[in-house]
């Protein structure tokens, strides 16, 4: 997944840190130092690549970096993808834009047309979709067909959405769980509380 920049050109790259499947004759491992987020204009960008977003601490790895976009792209385009990409932004209390590609079996090079498993007019569904920190679909689902989906993304929300839970502030536990990214520098740990001293 690039991050791409329209003032500053490649601000990043992320690989997946587990090929799915057959990818995996291809495709090796990434390290935790792709677990990245990026500081921009129009908000902190992360995420995740397909099955990734199934993986609960790859995900806090992005909520601890304070994601307020995170992106999903897939190629999964089953119903329940967008019920995850629900709980992922609820959970995160951030924006998620999750992109898949709808692809025709008339778009294959006919010499790789007998590869496909069936006969399906439609080989891939999309099924792309926004979704609001409160877990609001904005945009989408966009299935059998091409097409771009658009929202008005109030930044403001993601601060809102954080007042009742906030995975990384207030509803997190440090003093029972510790969380580290190999690879990657640790979370600073918040400064204990000076005591006071009451006199009476």
């Amino acid at each position: 997944m690039l991050y791409i920049s329209p003032t500053s050109g490649l601000l990043g790259v992320h690989r997946k840190i587990k090929p799915t499947g057959q990818e995996r004759v291809i495709w090796a491992e990434a390290a935790g130092e792709s677990l990245c987020t990026f500081q921009t204009p129009i908000g902190r960008l992360g995420g995740l690549i397909c099955w990734e977003n199934y993986m609960p601490l790859a995900r806090m790895a992005m909520y601890s970096k304070g994601v307020e976009i995170y992106l999903a792209p897939t190629a999964d385009a089953r119903p329940g993808w967008v019920a995850s990409m629900q709980h992922i932004a609820l959970e995160g209390r951030c924006y998620v834009l999750a992109c898949n590609q709808f692809i025709e079996r008339n778009e294959y090079p006919e010499r790789f047309r007998s590869f496909l498993k069936d006969s399906r007019d439609i080989v891939c569904a999309g099924g792309s979709v926004i979704i609001s920190p409160f877990g609001e679909v904005l945009a989408g689902p966009l299935r059998d067909e091409a097409g771009i989906l658009l929202a008005d993304l109030e930044m403001d929300e993601v601060v809102r959405s954080k007042l009742d839970f906030d995975v990384n502030g207030h509803y997190q536990r440090k003093d029972i769980f510790a969380f580290e990214v190999h690879g990657q520098p640790p979370i600073k740990k918040e400064a204990s509380p000076k005591k006071i001293k009451i006199r009476k």
